[in-house]
């Protein structure tokens, strides 16, 4: 009975060993991806389960979004301007099973497909487009680079543009191109500003041409503001038609005045 208990120790040692060999723990953002003897079994997890020792074979998958940076690549446009483009691509994976499988390395085929496809797009595209039109170069690059990685179970979600490096030739270029727009457009708003004042100008003359009182009045309100100024002497031509009706009134005034002055004669004459 004795050499019994030696046996039965390595029975017990050996079974805790298998025990602990077979256990295998899977976080809630991973699977297992489960080879008996090489043969794929499937995806496990997440949470505990039981292997065979030896015959079974896991490698774990993380599904998290995986955040990937492209560095910055050199190309040519399309309309021959040499600029460096970096972007970065977000990705996750979907299919743990395919991601195994189907490709050795899926980040690293992901960030080889990404630098290509950005060279690829960047040359089919004109400069003015990836300044201003980064929007639809990222939905582009997001779907080539989706279509190329939908076989490895990977699912490219966002790809975006971070920075566009120009020489410093073409960057002098677009400066003064940017003034010139400028000016440009300085011109045709003053341009604008000069003909609806001179329309409003024409309307206020045709108002005031109807209206002979109206000139009266708004020279008389010119001078009212310029008489506010201090310490300036202001030569302000007076129209000849104000003019005109003080000298009417006048002569109205002394047509009036005159018979009382020669009645009033002959009674001094009297006295």
């Amino acid at each position: 009975m004795e050499f019994l208990i030696p046996i039965f120790c390595v029975l017990v040692v050996g079974g805790i060993v298998l025990l602990i060999a077979s256990v295998r723990v899977v976080q809630e953002y991973e699977r297992g991806v489960i080879f008996r003897l090489g043969r794929v079994q499937g995806a496990k997890g997440p949470g505990l389960f039981f292997i065979v020792p030896i015959i079974d074979r896991m490698v774990k998958v993380d599904l998290r979004t995986v955040t990937l940076d492209v560095p910055a690549q050199e190309a040519i446009t399309g309309d021959n301007v040499t600029v460096k483009v970096n972007a970065v691509v977000y990705f996750r994976v979907i299919d743990p099973v395919m991601a195994i499988v189907q490709v050795e390395d899926y980040r690293r085929a992901t960030w080889q497909i990404a630098q290509t496809s950005l060279r690829n797009v960047i040359g089919q595209s004109m400069m003015d487009q990836i300044l201003q039109d980064r929007e639809q170069i990222n939905d582009t690059l997001q779907h080539i680079i989706d279509e190329a990685t939908e076989p490895w179970g990977v699912k490219v979600t966002i790809v975006e543009i971070k920075d566009v490096e120009l020489n410093s030739t073409m960057v002098r270029a677009m400066a003064r191109q940017a003034e010139a727009e400028r000016e440009r457009r300085a011109k045709i708003i003053q341009a604008e500003g000069d003909f609806q004042s001179a329309q409003k100008l024409s309307e206020a003359a045709r108002i005031m041409n109807s209206e002979p009182g109206a000139m009266t009045l708004r020279y008389l309100q010119t001078l009212v503001e310029i008489g506010v100024e201090q310490n300036t002497t202001t030569i302000f031509p007076i129209p000849v038609d104000i003019i005109s009706e003080f000298m009417k009134t006048r002569e109205k005034a002394d047509s009036v005045s005159s018979p009382m002055t020669k009645l009033d004669k002959p009674a001094d004459d009297a006295g």
